[in-house]
């Protein structure tokens, strides 16, 4: 999983998780517990993959799936919409 990518990045990098810690702005725990897979939150992630050199790959998280010109009409008019509307 993402944890033990992150690791093996790490490794790969030949960095320690304090030298990650340090430059991610985290405690050394926080980059432990992320690599074990205990809960973290997003943000540590996200600086984390940063260091690595890896936040491009969260990005790509987040692109919207677009497999239809249909698709395409909703997301474009969906930008500017502010609400969801509720579903009765």
């Amino acid at each position: 999983m993402l944890c033990g990518r992150l690791r093996q990045e790490r490794i790969t990098q030949q960095m320690t998780q304090s030298d990650v810690a340090s430059r991610a702005g985290l405690g050394v725990n926080t980059v432990s517990n992320l690599e074990s897979g205990r809960n973290v939150n997003f943000e540590s992630v996200v600086r984390v993959a940063m260091v690595l050199g890896r936040s491009k790959e969260l990005e790509t998280l987040f692109q919207p799936r677009l497999e239809s010109l249909d698709d395409l009409r909703r997301y474009e008019e969906g930008i500017s919409r502010k609400r969801i509307k509720k579903r009765k």
